[in-house]
């Protein structure tokens, strides 16, 4: 249970400034080292935070785990390097937190996992509703039973994803991945798995790309393993950020606007106050888990998980056929 706790930042934009105060919040870290190639970032980011100032600088990730004495990376990059900064750091002995998508492909999510049981590191996701008493709530009241048997599944996430990221490396798909579906839209896929312990079997996915040469907007319906029916609606082209999500059993509803629970068990419908597992963010419990005070909220398997599905609608939508959702084993 190590007193300092040495992270490097990979990847220094805007939403680095975010992990760099969360995870300084916590005692015992020390942000050791920044790794970004563009100057005006880093200029940013230590004038965000000036408890950073003075952290060793780099343009190469390789340079960083070279040079730094380490214990964690905090990986903000684009999306396709994930898995080859992910694999190089548990290669180092390195404790990870990626920002999602963990990886871009099934396969490699599977490396990745192999990697982590190897190692014996901490791999975890920025998978902040992880960390939310609401999502927790829902949880631990599905696997309690309290929702009877899952029978239906709707989310909506709307976001103005196409005109926000518009010439930015997002939109290419080269260096994405994919849109707004390896996005946000991972952080939609990610918690209706892991809220209502859903596994999917089959998928029928329609996608728009609009001009762009990723997916803005997508409709799927989907079947999961143990018959339930659900459909998951991403729109990046929405004036504004908005989230819905309804899951329904034979014993009631629950209802998650923009992170408000409701429940509805056909005698009344009443708002539920969340609670908090622990940790409120996913860097705080990065670093609980490396200290062994908390399991990891959103470990690999989420992401392997996430990419299996995403990866499925991908290919339905492209073929204009049903795709099966293959589960790996690890």
């Amino acid at each position: 249970m190590p007193d300092t706790v040495r992270v490097a930042i990979i990847g220094c934009g805007g939403i680095a400034r975010g992990h760099v105060d969360r995870l300084l919040a916590v005692p015992g870290v020390e942000i050791a080292a920044l790794v970004e190639p563009a100057a005006g970032n880093l200029d940013k980011i230590k004038a965000h935070n000036p408890a950073v100032a003075n952290a060793p600088s780099f343009a190469d990730y390789r340079d960083a785990l070279d040079k730094v004495e380490l214990d964690a990376v905090q990986i903000n990059s684009p999306h396709n390097v994930h898995h080859e900064q992910i694999m190089a750091s548990l290669e180092r002995g390195l404790h990870v937190l990626t920002e999602k998508p963990m990886v871009c492909t099934t396969e490699h999510a599977v490396d990745v996992l192999k990697k982590q049981k190897k190692s014996g590191k901490v791999v975890s996701i920025s998978y902040q509703r992880h960390t939310q008493g609401v999502f927790q709530y829902v949880k631990s009241a599905i696997q309690a039973g309290r929702l009877g048997e899952v029978q239906y599944v709707c989310a909506f996430q709307g976001q103005d994803w196409l005109r926000g990221t518009r010439g930015a490396w997002r939109q290419v798909k080269e260096i994405s991945c994919g849109g707004q579906l390896n996005d946000s839209g991972s952080h939609l896929i990610d918690i209706i798995l892991y809220a209502t312990g859903l596994k999917a079997a089959e998928v029928f996915g329609f996608i728009e790309n609009f001009d762009a040469e990723v997916d803005i907007n997508s409709a799927t319906s989907i079947k999961f393993r143990n018959g339930a029916l659900g459909t998951i609606s991403i729109v990046g082209n929405c004036p504004r950020f908005y989230e819905d999500i309804t899951v329904a059993g034979d014993e009631g509803v629950f209802m998650i606007r923009n992170g408000e629970l409701r429940w509805d068990n056909r005698r009344e419908i009443s708002r539920i106050d969340d609670f908090r597992y622990g940790s409120t963010s996913a860097d705080q419990n990065f670093i609980a888990a490396i200290r062994g005070t908390e399991e990891p909220l959103a470990p690999p398997l989420c992401g392997l998980r996430t990419i299996e599905l995403t990866e499925a609608i991908w290919k339905s939508a492209e073929s204009g056929k049903p795709v099966a959702v293959k589960e790996q084993a690890v």
